[in-house]
């Protein structure tokens, strides 16, 4: 009796997909599409797509640039095979990944369940915007129990991140997915933070998973995209909504992003290696208040982190001992960190939450969902670690 074949880890994924193809030209990398329609031989060759494509067959790939594009075609097919999904959808942002989605599913005078922890951008979609919809939404915390408290006879969506973003809370999610499975409600998380590389919720049960594949999927802090991943059947609704939006990513988008999926796996172990060093390091510093990484025993989650992570990356969130000006000296003291706010590319960043991310807010409402002066986001980048944790001394030698 032959042997089960072996199955591929992440890197040869994200470099080769299910199976290895032939490109065109017999190209070794996958070549840019550079073109916004696909031209026909014949009016008989329209009829004859046409007519498949009526039926549900496929004869022939594209189109138009809007509905699909050969590159973005070949860089979906590896998102989907690194996630373990049927179908990935690629966009030309995160947040239009997270916006399109939750549009194609949201339901006439539904609610949607959203926890409070995640993006920004993506609490004031659902609670701004999508009011104008009839839609409500609810804010609740990233716990199994809160979230079945807060289902409504109308809801019929569980949206949320995991880590969630700045404080990097990790979601029991078989727990999770029973409460929604009880009530027969669709689940969502944006796992950009955790990647495929170190957790894969649809193999935990989750409906669909997002990514802003501008941050560690791309990795190089040099382009724009997200992505929907999950069964084929149940993305369809999501496929004719982009077909009739856009929001599609270009060639030459797509093209970045499959190429930096090809240092995926090893990108992935230097920031999980980097992001546990760095934790450790600021935890037992005599200037830091509290950090949050989920791969340290302080961290409120660590033993669901510890069950369904492989990794716990290279974001980390903390408090600097002192006021506003402390906080400031730290990151303006920072040589190799740069202030700007994403994550997950080849350069470090520093960014800190209250002035660059929520500004626009009152005061009291910021140090009411803990976005207080003194909290710091570090996302390592590729840096040598130990570079990067003497530039951090230093800094905090000057608070």
């Amino acid at each position: 009796m032959s042997a089960k074949p072996r199955q591929w880890g992440p890197s040869t994924l994200a470099i080769h997909g299910q199976a290895r193809r032939r490109k065109a030209h017999n190209a070794v990398s996958t070549p840019i599409v550079q073109t916004s329609n696909f031209s026909f031989a014949s009016t008989s060759e329209v009829f004859e797509f046409m007519k498949a494509k009526g039926q549900g067959q496929v004869i022939r790939e594209h189109e138009y640039g809007r509905y699909g594009n050969p590159t973005q075609q070949e860089t979906e097919r590896k998102l989907a095979a690194i996630e373990g999904a049927e179908r990935a959808i690629l966009f030309s942002s995160g947040m239009s990944a997270v916006i399109l989605t939750l549009l194609a599913y949201m339901k006439r005078d539904g609610h949607i369940l959203l926890t409070s922890d995640c993006y920004r951008q993506t609490r004031d979609f659902a609670t701004n915007l999508l009011a104008k919809f009839g839609v409500d939404s609810t804010l609740v915390a990233p716990e199994a129990a809160a979230i079945e408290k807060a289902i409504r006879p109308n809801t019929n969506i569980i949206f949320t991140e995991s880590p969630t973003n700045p404080y990097l809370r990790v979601l029991d999610i078989p727990a999770i997915v029973k409460v929604a499975r009880r009530h027969k409600l669709l689940t969502m998380i944006d796992a950009t933070l955790a990647t495929p590389f170190n957790i894969r919720p649809l193999a935990l049960g989750v409906d669909i998973v997002i990514h802003s594949a501008t941050k560690y999927l791309g990795g190089h802090n040099d382009l724009l995209a997200g992505v929907t991943l999950g069964r084929h059947k149940l993305l369809e609704d999501l496929n004719k909504l982009q077909r009739m939006i856009g929001a599609t990513p270009g060639p030459f988008g797509c093209f970045l992003l499959e190429r930096g999926l090809k240092t995926f796996g090893l990108r992935m172990k230097q920031h999980n290696q980097a992001g546990m060093k760095v934790a450790q390091f600021l935890e037992s510093h005599p200037k830091v208040e509290k950090v949050w990484y989920p791969g340290l025993k302080s961290h409120p989650d660590y033993r669901f982190a510890r069950a369904q992570m492989r990794g716990f990356g290279s974001v980390i969130t903390f408090l600097v001992k002192g006021n506003d000006k402390a906080t400031r000296r730290f990151i303006d003291g920072l040589k190799l960190f740069l202030i700007t706010p994403s994550l997950g590319g080849s350069e470090s960043l520093v960014t800190q939450m209250s002035m660059m991310s929520f500004f626009d807010y009152p005061a009291a409402y910021r140090e009411s969902i803990g976005m207080v002066d003194n909290l710091v986001r570090l996302a390592l980048g590729l840096e040598d670690v130990e570079d990067l944790l003497g530039d951090l001394q230093q800094a905090l030698d000057k608070v």
